[in-house]
């Protein structure tokens, strides 16, 4: 039972206080509404953390909905914010660890936090404004959206009900729980009620759900268990433009700029994040914000009318913004919630001059025209569910399938192309550097459309040229492609590293010059110094075997350099 076994395991006495609640979490705050000084951050744990006032002024605002929501009783939500520049990243090495086995949309941002929030609102005729108002935000740079909510929603009213001394509480279970390692199936004690998750890998095959099955007496303890730690709900998101999911997910695919307009925080950044996931497995690369406000440090950045606007999805709820931002090429405008029997009847897109204010009609306003004919049978599936009342959780089973094997469909060509960059393994010698990456040619990837393209796993008809053409100019391609190719030339240096562990080294040295031996010596240092920091694809032993060369050709060397060269090695 690895998470139950990790959860009751002693600290390491090495251990930084604290350092299982940082895995996890940066900081809890309370952010309440004074009458003088407004929305301010009202208690912080665990003591230790730390916050700019900056950072500090960000999440005050975005912790709250806009006053024109109306968000009476309990509201959750999420919004990403820029960390404050010159921050240090404090991360230990089970934080590597889950960097570095998780899928690249779970990875941290190194750059912005996440904020998840839980608003209460009531009418309270004892305080002056009327209403008692306040946020309970946890802070983290992990996107573990559905998660962080499910514990908010054990959390906050506790809170609410309890007050402060149960956040130290939280703070202490949380600061027991397990690293959070992709891979494994972890048992998280909150507030008397234990949370069973799975954190996927990079390994595991896209649009699977893998749970590993814990014992009946352990079971018996377990009051939540998720299915997902990060998915949003994608039909009940795109359902007010699901004749138009074709078009969206060109848009952010190919990392167009894009605002949602809902009219509350929960819908907006819901949307948001289901438009970053729509494109999985692959990574969105720009900057997105689920929750945005006039108050944001870059709303000025964004909302400038001197330049095109940025690739950046950002949702909104002030009315402001439908003004502001009338020059935006792409519009989604979400209505209130419907129930779900309800089909959209909305069929065209909307043109820009027609969106005035953000009481305009539901829809999505652009002059954009998709390059891929609209997939009719997907919206038939999906209109059939609503009318036979499928359940939601089918419903976003089908769509997120349907999305899955679209980008699949358009990612897989390139992947093919960019392999075939990888110089032939015969052409590894240890004697010289590691052989170059081919140059990626536009030209060469178009002809091998030709005959490996989309068509063989896609029925869709339309413009894949053209599609494709816009990618390789959009942030999502030069994000992707610098992932390859970091890859691919880690892979050439593990290969050269295996090359060297092959060859007879000592009888290399006895043919050579005491200077070309200890050439070779530092070489081979900083060969197996880079395998470490960059953590190569290179198999233990290898490194092992590397290592015991490097001691075997230091004793045959005399011993003043003997010496000079051990030295080096613990400096």
């Amino acid at each position: 039972m690895d998470g139950i076994g990790e959860e009751s395991s002693p600290r390491n006495p090495l251990a930084l206080p604290w350092d299982r609640f940082s895995a996890w979490l940066h900081a809890i705050c309370v952010v309440g509404f004074d009458l003088e000084l407004g929305q301010t951050v009202e208690a912080l744990y665990p003591p230790h953390a730390n916050l700019t006032d900056k950072e500090k002024t960000s999440i005050c605002y975005l912790s709250f909905p806009d006053s024109n929501s109306g968000c009476l009783g309990d509201t959750q939500f999420c919004f990403r914010f820029r960390q404050s520049t010159g921050r240090r990243a404090s991360l230990h090495c089970a934080n590597d660890l889950t960097d570095r086995e998780s899928p690249v949309y779970l990875k941290k941002d190194p750059a912005c936090f996440y904020g998840y929030v839980y608003f209460r609102q009531v009418r309270d005729k004892t305080l002056k404004r009327g209403y008692f108002q306040k946020s309970l935000v946890l802070i983290s740079k992990l996107p573990y959206i559905n998660f962080f909510h499910t514990v908010l929603k054990q959390l906050a009213p506790e809170y609410f009900e309890r007050s402060e001394p149960c956040l130290e509480a939280a703070c202490s279970d949380i600061d027991r729980w397990p690293s959070p390692v992709p891979g494994k199936t972890l048992t998280l004690p909150i507030m008397g009620v234990v949370i069973k998750v799975r954190i996927p890998t990079r390994y595991d095959k896209p649009g699977t759900t893998q749970m590993v099955e814990l014992s009946q007496q352990s079971e018996a303890q377990i009051s939540v268990t998720l299915p997902t730690i990060h998915e949003v709900d994608l039909f009940r998101c795109f359902s007010p433009v699901l004749f138009h999911i074709q078009m969206v997910w060109e848009l952010v695919l190919l990392g167009e700029p894009l605002v949602v307009m809902a009219p509350s925080p929960s819908q907006s950044s819901e949307t948001v994040l289901a438009l970053v996931g729509c494109i999985s497995p692959l990574k969105y690369c720009s900057d997105f914000r689920p929750y945005f406000t006039i108050h944001d440090t870059e709303f000025k950045e964004y909302t400038t009318r001197t330049q095109a606007p940025p690739s950046v999805i950002f949702g909104v709820t002030n009315p402001f913004f439908a003004k502001t931002l009338q020059h935006w090429p792409h519009i989604i405008r979400i209505g209130d919630v419907k129930l779900a029997g309800d089909v959209p009847k909305q069929v065209k897109v909307k043109k820009l001059k027609n969106l005035k204010t953000l009481d305009s009609k539901p829809g999505v306003y652009s002059s954009y025209k998709p390059y891929l004919n609209r997939d009719e049978e997907i919206i038939k599936q999906l209109q059939k569910g609503v009318q036979q009342r499928r359940p939601t959780e089918a419903q976003n089973a089908i769509l997120r399938r349907h999305f899955l094997e679209l980008t699949q469909s358009f990612i897989i060509p390139l992947e093919r192309y960019v392999a075939g960059l990888m110089p032939l393994l015969k052409s590894v010698c240890a004697w010289k550097s590691p052989p170059q990456l081919k140059p990626f040619s536009q030209e060469e990837f178009m002809k091998s459309l030709e005959r490996a393209g989309p068509q063989l796993t896609s029925a869709l008809k339309g413009d894949w040229i053209g599609l494709y053409r816009h990618f390789l100019r959009s942030p999502n391609f030069d994000g992707w492609f610098r992932m390859r190719r970091k890859e691919m030339m880690q892979k050439l240096e593990a290969l050269h590293l295996e090359a060297l562990c092959n060859e007879d080294l000592l009888m290399w040295v006895q043919k050579h010059t005491e200077v070309e031996a200890v050439d070779l010596v530092l070489k081979l240092k900083n060969k197996l110094a880079q395998a470490q920091r960059e953590e190569l694809p290179v198999k233990a032993e290898t490194l092992e075997k590397l290592r015991n060369h490097v001691c075997a050709i230091i004793d045959e060397l005399p011993e003043d350099l003997q010496g000079i060269l051990l030295k080096t090695a613990h400096s």
